[in-house]
């Protein structure tokens, strides 16, 4: 398929610089596959387009302070945002460099009272840099790094106070992604009480989100496009629960395309869904078949984006049109702190 099929025209005024007041208010968009039927909502009305039995996935990845600002020994800025730590090498990190001219291997970068030096240069924009500090450096980057908010975002403004709270789910458990699952922002406890309360019941996995997940589609056509590889974990107790509500015909939700990448890709792999652990691939096209979920929440997403080509996949690339352009005219809020979608 043509790229361009995925594009569509956005008042830059919708793209959402900040998250709604309460995570529940976030405004919701219902759309049925079956009838073509759209409904606006809130997110704190989920329950009412759910059913008993039903069981909600969700990605517990959690959001590091991945971006690190900092200068060279020359005095120029440098914006580095760290990838990927070494096994057992918590001084060694694979990171994005972003400066005016690009890094030489062997070159240092200043962060405050800690100094990087880069130890190699990896291709498309890599690098691998070595960390030196006196005392805990894993505890110095935290504090040192930031929420790695998205550049559509940051272009309006830095990261906030508020931010290292919003810019993750409330459920968040395992430290590992430079970028949310942000199709989960807007639970709250209260809202997985009042679904458990309609029998409506959850189950977590892990992918930890990285380049992936936002890299952008440069093939002119879709097909052609690689996807990174993103390091997942799928519990024993999780896939048990997601495996016996397929057996008895009940409703998989799975909440964002990381969540519905892993559950496919397991199966993709093992014929079923299984405990499972490694590295998902899954580029999720128009034509391909979903083995595991049955709807899916979502954010509305970036055009061309492999997030906006996968609910095209499960949706119907007709019907995503029509969502997106009622989305845009009742302006909902786009992207990572924007509004959210239920495709049943």
């Amino acid at each position: 398929m043509d790229l361009r099929e995925f594009f569509y025209e956005l008042p830059e005024s919708l793209i959402a610089a900040f998250p709604s007041r309460n995570r529940e208010d976030s405004r919701l968009l219902v759309v049925r596959r079956a009838t073509g039927e759209l409904i606006h909502t809130v997110f704190s009305e989920l329950g009412n387009f759910l059913d008993a039995g039903d069981l909600i996935v969700l990605n517990d990845t959690k959001v590091f302070p991945a971006r690190l600002r900092g200068a060279k020994e020359s005095g120029g800025k440098v914006e580095v945002l760290l990838l990927e730590r070494f096994p057992d090498q918590r001084s060694l990190w694979i990171a994005l460099i972003d400066a005016a001219k690009k890094p030489q291997v062997g070159s240092r970068i200043i962060f405050g009272d800690m100094i990087a030096q880069v130890i190699g240069d990896m291709g498309r924009g890599r690098f691998g840099l070595e960390f030196g500090h006196s005392g805990d450096i894993k505890a110095r980057l935290d504090a040192l790094g930031e929420p790695p908010l998205p550049p559509y975002v940051r272009r309006q403004r830095k990261a906030m106070a508020l931010d290292w709270q919003r810019y993750q789910t409330v459920y968040a458990a395992n430290p590992g992604a430079i970028a949310a699952p942000t199709a989960g922002f807007h639970f709250t406890p209260e809202l997985f009480d009042r679904l458990n309360v309609r029998g409506i019941d959850r189950a977590l996995l892990t992918l930890h989100v990285g380049p992936g997940t936002f890299q952008p589609v440069r093939s002119a056509q879709v097909e052609d496009h690689l996807m990174e590889g993103e390091r997942y974990i799928l519990p024993a107790e999780a896939a048990a629960r997601i495996h016996r509500a397929k057996q008895s015909g009940r409703r998989v939700v799975a909440v964002g395309s990381t969540s519905t990448r892993t559950l496919e890709w397991i199966a993709l792999q093992k014929g079923r869904v299984e405990a499972d652990e490694g590295i998902a691939r899954l580029f999720i096209r128009p034509g391909d078949p979903f083995r595991v979920i049955d709807a899916l929440i979502t954010n509305f997403h970036l055009p061309g984006s492999t997030p906006l080509i996968l609910v095209t996949a499960f949706a119907g690339l007709e019907l995503v049109r029509k969502a997106y352009a009622e989305a845009i005219r009742m302006q909902y809020r786009f992207y990572s702190y924007g509004d959210a979608m239920l495709v049943l």
